[in-house]
């Protein structure tokens, strides 16, 4: 089971789950509330969340003596981190514009909002 999925993680599932879906995901989450309540655009969370992805690259090899430089890796960090921040924000703002603007939205499920 542990080298099935070897497009996703390059030592074990363990350790992709710990480590990118955990660690660096719930970082990722908590950046993208932070992202939300201060107004921010996309694309500088997109910044935050690469900083974020060679840090975990980082902790993949130092701890677990995964690869630092590998590029494929860094990308499958990437993406995950930034769904999960995106996520963040997106539940963030939904809950800012049911709440903030209530004259003008209501909110229509965790993500999203609607006009009145």
């Amino acid at each position: 089971m542990e080298k099935e999925f070897g497009l996703l993680w390059e030592v074990s599932a363990s350790e992709f789950v710990f480590v990118t879906m955990i660690l660096a995901g719930g970082a990722a989450y908590m950046t993208g509330r932070a992202a939300a309540r201060g107004w921010m655009p996309n694309w500088q969370l997109v910044i935050y969340m690469v900083l974020l992805a060679a840090a975990t690259r980082f902790i993949h090899f130092a701890l677990f003596s995964g690869s630092l430089l590998s590029l494929y890796y860094y990308v499958v960090d990437l993406v995950v981190i930034l769904v999960i921040a995106f996520i963040g924000m997106r539940v963030t703002r939904s809950g800012q514009m049911a709440t903030q603007y209530r004259f003008a939205y209501d909110r229509s499920g965790v993500l999203g909002w609607k006009k009145r």
